[in-house]
């Protein structure tokens, strides 16, 4: 799979969209090389789920994470996906479901078991409403029940995605510690049952073309020679490892995330050519 990040801004509209957006980005995503998007943090317009349908792009579909962890968020969170799943189960272009992402709402499901009781029971839900489909009961890290190990890493330098990903025993679950970032990669008592591992949050290189001050990314570089070398290098990586897929940080700028393969405005931050040769790269070995 190669993904990107997709969460649907657009600079007039925030998340409102016309029919003609909403078609173009899922043809602007093929056009790039990409064969899906991971729809993060909203419940996706029907009339985008059509376009994915119709021209082949698959996505991950996620719910939007609640602020906090208690009761009434249990409660609405449990009410609001069932809703948000039966309504999409239809759509052939989703083949992946997620709950929860990084851990949000539950900061610390290996400390608090009810927790953990919890992300596990939105995976369980997920699978007896839809079971023809894989779920993640929490991407990025902190993985406990799932069918898709997910991995959040934004390290920006290539040898070291090399190194962390690019062995065959990893690929079978001998994940090991110290993990990037702060929280642990596996829940205690999870082992590998052959789930395939996805780096599904990387990248996420600030690159602003337009004149102005780029506020938020895992790393800024000042040119567009310096994004393409720094695009492919990551991608080759990726691709190169092994992995099940990749999902880049992301598909189009949003507010202050100028991290986009593409401006707020759908412009290509590279000609469309050199992107979609970076990212459709096939895997060397």
């Amino acid at each position: 799979m190669r993904l990107a990040l997709q969460q649907g801004y657009w600079p007039d509209s925030h998340l409102a969209a016309s029919a003609d957006e909403l078609r173009r980005d899922a043809e602007l995503a093929k056009e790039a090389g990409l064969n899906g998007l991971r729809v993060h943090q909203k419940l996706e317009d029907p009339r985008f789920l059509y376009w994915a349908d119709r021209l082949g792009l698959m996505l991950w579909a996620e719910m939007p994470s609640a602020f906090a962890f208690g009761t009434v968020t249990m409660e609405r969170v449990v009410r609001e996906w069932t809703e948000a799943v039966s309504r999409d189960l239809s759509h052939p272009s989703i083949v992946a479901w997620v709950p929860v992402n990084e851990s949000w709402s539950t900061p610390n499901p290996a400390l608090v078991p009810q927790q953990r009781h919890f992300i596990d029971s939105l995976y369980h839900l997920t699978k007896a409403l839809d079971p023809s489909r894989p779920a993640v009961s929490n991407d990025g890290w902190e993985i406990s029940a799932a069918d898709i190990w997910g991995v959040h890493d934004y390290t920006q330098q290539a040898s070291v995605l090399r190194e962390r990903y690019g062995h065959a025993s990893l690929r079978q679950g001998e994940f090991t510690d110290p993990w990037p970032g702060a929280k642990r990669l596996l829940l205690p008592g999870v082992l590998h049952q052959g789930q395939p591992v996805v780096l599904s949050e990387f990248g996420g290189t600030t690159f602003e073309p337009a004149e102005g001050e780029a506020w938020f990314g895992y790393d800024t570089v000042v040119t567009r020679e310096e994004y393409a070398e720094r695009l492919s290098s990551l991608v080759e990586a990726a691709v190169d490892s092994g992995l099940a897929g990749f999902c880049f940080t992301q598909f189009t700028d949003t507010e202050q995330e100028t991290n986009g393969l593409f401006t707020a405005d759908r412009t290509p931050k590279l000609p469309p050519a050199e992107l979609r040769a970076i990212l459709t790269r096939p895997r060397r070995g």
